[in-house]
């Protein structure tokens, strides 16, 4: 019976590892894309007067949406296109006349809250266009929402598994063992002196349950980083979350829930054979 409550609470942490490895990874991929978009392009007339240039800046900075507004030349904005082409940056060099705009960046605080700053942007005099990314940016906002949202009910689904599993589990051993607790009662034992040995027992099973779940979880997920760590961040532009502070966090979050589920799942058994 020992043996069956420490391998429902292994199955159940090692289940619950492998979600919160996968949960962790795409919020971790979510934020770094959100963090691609939190940019607004102004694109200024040829005409357009440096005075004016500086007076946009000044205000815009002013806004406590924006974090940081800055001009960017024609040439600047050429030479950022030759860094991101690389080896194909020569096929720029062709060019007769540089077909890009002067234009000012503004760097955004929440991108939950460009449109404030774009509406203030559309009043300036000598503006050609504005180039953000609202509609990608709300996509982005509601799969993060809902990845976290997802996340916290299967959390809480998996814990009350666990704790009815183990309960369930260490009943049968309370079970097997009866007529000793009966023995004990008729003796005169207090509860807590009856119910202590099965608590610390739970714990204990806790605790090696969590252990072997964060080595088992640690070496799938040195597999994973192994396998795609390169191509993540070929596909997302982002690397995959380290495995020491995804080991770290787990080893905290596991002994608290295996020492917890282990010791409820403990006293909820004994209630049936002692007084409370």
């Amino acid at each position: 019976m020992t043996f069956a409550s420490f391998f429902s609470i292994t199955a159940m942490l090692l289940i619950l590892g492998l979600f919160f490895i996968v949960v962790v990874n795409v919020n971790m991929v979510a934020e770094n894309a959100k963090k691609q978009f939190d940019t607004i392009q102004v694109y200024l007339l040829e005409d357009t007067s440096e005075e004016s240039v500086n007076q946009m800046i000044d205000k815009l900075e002013g806004m406590e949406q924006v974090t940081k507004a800055e001009y960017l030349s024609k040439e600047d904005a050429l030479n950022e296109f030759k860094v991101k082409w690389g080896d194909k940056a020569y096929l720029l060099d062709g060019l007769s006349k540089n077909p890009l705009p002067n234009s000012i960046r503004i760097k955004l605080n929440d991108i939950e809250k460009a449109e404030a700053v774009v509406e203030k942007a559309k009043t300036f005099e000598g503006i050609e266009d504005i180039r953000y990314y609202q509609s990608t940016v709300d996509k982005l906002i509601h799969i993060t929402d809902l990845i976290k949202i997802g996340a916290s009910v299967i959390i809480v689904f998996l814990v009350v598994i666990s704790v009815v599993v183990v309960s369930n589990t260490v009943k049968l051993t309370v079970l097997a063992r009866e007529r000793e607790i009966s023995i004990m009662k008729y003796v005169g034992a207090t509860n807590w002196f009856i119910r202590g040995p099965f608590l610390v027992e739970g714990i204990i099973i806790g605790f090696f349950s969590a252990g072997i779940a964060v080595a088992l979880v640690a070496i799938l997920y040195k597999k994973v980083l192994t396998l795609f760590s390169q191509d993540a961040f070929l596909l997302f532009s982002t690397s995959m979350v380290p495995e020491a502070f995804l080991v770290k966090n787990l080893v905290v979050i596991f002994m608290a829930l295996g020492i917890s589920i282990g010791a409820i799942g403990s006293i909820i058994s004994m209630r049936r054979f002692l007084d409370t």
